[in-house]
Formats: structure tokens, sequence, C-alpha cells
């Protein structure tokens, strides 16, 4: 169950045919989960990989740029895209202590596919802590869980909840994980569209808003939080990372400002006031034809590029924020319980949803049907 299954509806503009990043024509998808054993020595982690173009990113790169709202988290690539404005590899989702063997399999991935050219990459690796329901200590994603969200990514509805990257993740003390959503663009507004994947491991139960109304307050009182041992910290640690990814031919000073959005969109469900929150974005334009870097043989030295006018790029800006508040709420009611380590955290229920909203004054929109 979406959140717009339940007759909600976040911010003002279409979704795509998805509602997920994959509306982007082009950009792919894929989750590994890794799940095994019970108690003290579950393992509840695995690998997301978003694939920005149908063909390998290093052969057509795509401009792209960084925002980090806090920077408790860490990520690797990110200083290329800062000085090049380009993303030349996959982007991929993590636990925090499984950065580095997803780098280098990714590193190795490419490597494979380009034996015949001179090339070196840097790929691009983001993460959040999943260290209350999964033994993150034990390092258990390896580089063949890596090759295997490579070898799913697809275009079409994306899995959200407790797969790949977010399966340990908690989300405003509710089970979290993945979630996704997408706005379109009406055609007088260049009907460009935007996509956004988030891994959603942040936040207190009662800072949670859901459509502007403070739901988080009825359910911190009628639904406890989970309890979890006092060595693995506080409620509402966490982060989360979100990649936003749009055809809109975007320079990259103008995905860095893309980027930035993503902050509105985290703030209105209640999220981006955390100290121990890596709040870390990523945003990529497909909508240019970028030469692949080649060195020792370069190319022509001039390429011609496209780039929404300013005076355009409000509307875009709009849709980023509106698809990551929905994508994250999204990735909420898409978890399921999970306990583990001595923790059980319990998933946000559409029903739950609902009778919260409705306690705070929320009605649905006339002529949308709840489903629930």
């Amino acid at each position: 169950m979406r959140v717009r299954d339940l007759g909600i509806r976040i911010g003002v503009g279409t979704p795509g045919a998805f509602n997920a990043i994959t509306d982007v024509p082009g950009v792919r998808v894929g989750h590994h989960t890794v799940q095994r054993g019970s108690g003290d020595n579950a393992v509840n982690t695995g690998v997301t990989v978003i694939e920005p173009r149908a063909q390998a990113a290093s052969l057509q790169p795509c401009f792209a740029g960084v925002h980090v709202l806090n920077g408790n988290g860490d990520a690797t690539g990110l200083e290329w895209i800062r000085e090049a404005g380009l993303l030349t590899t996959p982007i991929a989702y993590t636990n925090t202590h499984s950065v580095g063997v997803v780098r280098d399999a990714l590193v190795a991935a490419e490597r494979e596919m380009g034996k015949a050219r001179t090339y070196w990459c840097m790929p691009t690796v983001l993460e959040t802590y999943d260290g209350v329901l999964n033994d993150i200590w034990g390092q258990h994603v390896t580089a063949e869980h890596v090759h295997a969200a490579l070898a799913a990514a697809q275009s079409g509805p994306v899995a959200e909840g407790c797969v790949g990257g977010g399966t340990g993740m908690i989300c405003h003390e509710f089970k979290g994980g993945i979630g996704s959503a997408s706005r379109v663009l009406d055609s007088a507004a260049g009907g460009w569209t935007v996509g956004v994947l988030v891994q959603a491991n942040y936040g207190v139960r009662g800072a949670l808003r859901v459509a502007g109304y403070p739901v988080g307050q009825v359910l911190g009182a009628v639904h406890s939080p989970f309890s979890a041992p006092r060595n693995v910290g506080e409620p509402g640690m966490g982060s989360i990372v979100i990649t936003l990814a749009t055809d809109a031919p975007l320079l990259p000073h103008q995905c860095t400002r893309l980027a930035q959005r993503a902050s509105v969109g985290l703030a209105r469900v209640g999220g981006g006031t955390e100290d121990s929150s890596g709040d870390i974005f990523i945003a990529f334009s497909t909508g240019n034809s970028l030469p692949a870097a080649n060195f020792g043989h370069p190319g022509p030295p001039t390429s011609t590029v496209q780039m929404v006018n300013n005076d355009h790029i409000s509307a875009l800006f709009s849709a980023a924020a509106d698809a990551v508040e929905e994508a994250i709420v999204n990735a909420l009611l898409a978890a399921t319980d999970l306990e583990a380590h001595g923790s059980k955290v319990l998933a946000l229920k559409p029903e739950q949803l609902l009778d919260a909203l409705q306690a705070v004054g929320w009605r649905a929109a006339p002529g949308v049907a709840d489903k629930a």
C-alpha cells in the first residue's frame, strides 16, 4: 500500500506511470536483500543500486550535483561530482560498514566492462546505519551481493520498504527503508520528470508529519515507539540518503540546486534537525548527451549542451520537494515489522496512519476513495 492508495495527496502535480525514480527514461533500480539468522545473530541488510542510463554511466556521463544538509554520514565519489559536475558510475545504497566493499565491487564491475579502454572510476556509494536490526559489525555485504543488485536493475515499479539497502533501516521510530516517487511537469512547464529514491533511516516519532499534518503526536501517544538496548544509541538516530533524477537539461550547478530541494521535502516530513543524521543528497540530469571519459584518447574539445533557464526552474524545485516528501512516506508504508538484536520495530500500518490523520483534522479529498 502506497500513500496515494490511501487517498492522501502530498503536494501538487502528477506522478509518473510508476510514481518512482524509474519514470525518468533510462533510469533503473536493482536491489539485493541479505537476511538470515535471528535474535542476536540476525543479518538484515543489503544493497540498492541506481543506474542513471540504460547503458553504462561511464559511456554516457550525466551532469550531477551534491548537497549535504548534515554531514554525520559517509559517501564515496562525491568530491569528483563536486569538482567535475559529472556522475560516471551507478549510485549504490548500503549500510555504514559496507561502503568499502560496495565501492570496490563497483570498481571491479567497471573494470570488467571496460577492459578495452583506459579508464578509472570513483563509484558513488551512500550509507545509513542499520546496526539496531542488523549485525553491522559482521560486514555481511559481499561483492556477490553488489553484482546481484546490478544484475537485477530494471525500469518499472520499484520495490520499497525492507528491501536492498533499506532492509534494516528505521524511520521516525517505525520500520523504514527504501521509498520512491516522481512528478511529471505540465507541458507548459517543460514536461520533464523528477524522480526520487530515498533510503530513510532517521527521525523521532513525535516529529512525523504527513501531508502537513502532525500525525506523530498522535502515533507517539497511541502506538509506543520501539525500545532498543541502550548500547545502540538514542531513538531517532540514523540518516537519510536521497537521489533525485530528472530528464530536464540541467547543468551541474543546477543539479546542486535541485539536490538542495530534497531538504524541503525532508523537513516537511519532520526530518533534517538531528545531529546524529547524515543527510546527503545527489541529483543528476539525463537531459544532455555527454561524451564518455576516455583518458589518453580525448575526443572533440567542446560539446553542445542545453540548460533550463532559471525563469523556468522553480517547477522542478517544487516537484523535487513533493516527490521526496512522498517517497519517505511510501518507504514507511511499504515496510514490515522486524525483530532482531533485542529490538522489535513495528511498521506504520495504513489504518494507523489514516486514524492519526483524521484525529488531527485531515479529510480525504472529495472524490478520492479510501482504499485502506
